[in-house]
């Protein structure tokens, strides 16, 4: 059975402002049912454990009721990176979310795993935050995975559109492009979803089930 790792943010401070953040929830959700839908085993995982900070619920949304429904016990008490084993997964889907922006960049757990499922033959995976966790991941030989690569993230004009560009501790698809990676970009909010050999990211909420359809077909 192919088994999927959706990790999820801890973060629940949106910097100093005081306002709330966390994992998205659309972009847990979407691509929960786009695997499940293909028949994998999904698990969860968050970089402090137990019960990550969401953000944006909305249980109109028929993926989002039914993850949040059938993830209930799970959720309470999420493992920490440290505590799986990489070689049970096929791929890892950074799920994104602005409080990913202050953790995933700086956990050496979640590079662990991803540099392991990589390194395997597996898929690396990140939508909208997401890949904030691309950003210091590093292959075994101390390459970045994205150097030379092809990506898709929250963009520098979406981050001004939503008013936090200046609150994000760094702007996302500037640091992808210093690490050695060409960010692809779509207007504001419009659905854009880059595949480059094993690695699948994707712009905004928008792509996340897209990213998650990739991810299968590399899996094929």
């Amino acid at each position: 059975m192919t088994r999927v790792l959706i990790a999820l943010t801890s973060n629940h401070r949106l910097g100093e402002t005081g306002r709330p953040t966390g994992f998205y929830a659309s972009e847990a959700a979407q691509p929960w049912a786009v695997f499940t839908d293909a028949g994998y085993d999904v698990d969860l995982v968050s970089v402090q454990g137990g019960q990550p900070p969401v953000d944006g619920r909305d249980d109109g949304d028929p993926d989002q009721k039914a993850f949040f429904a059938g993830y209930a016990d799970a959720l309470r008490d999420t493992p920490t990176p440290g505590q799986l084993d990489p070689a049970r997964y096929r791929a890892i889907f950074f799920a994104g979310g602005h409080g990913t922006m202050w953790d995933f960049p700086a956990d050496e757990g979640l590079a662990r795993l991803g540099r392991a499922i990589y390194e395997s033959g597996g898929v690396v995976a990140a939508v909208c935050h997401g890949p904030a966790a691309l950003v210091n991941l590093r292959l075994s030989d101390g390459t970045p995975l994205v150097a030379g690569k092809r990506v898709a993230a929250f963009t520098n004009s979406e981050e001004r559109a939503v008013g936090l560009d200046g609150v994000v501790p760094f702007l996302l698809a500037d640091a992808l492009v210093e690490r050695g990676a060409e960010h692809v970009a779509a207007p504001n909010f419009v659905a854009n979803v880059v595949r480059d050999g094993r690695l699948v990211t994707g712009q905004n909420p928008a792509s996340a089930r897209g990213v998650a359809e990739q991810v299968v077909r590399a899996l094929s």
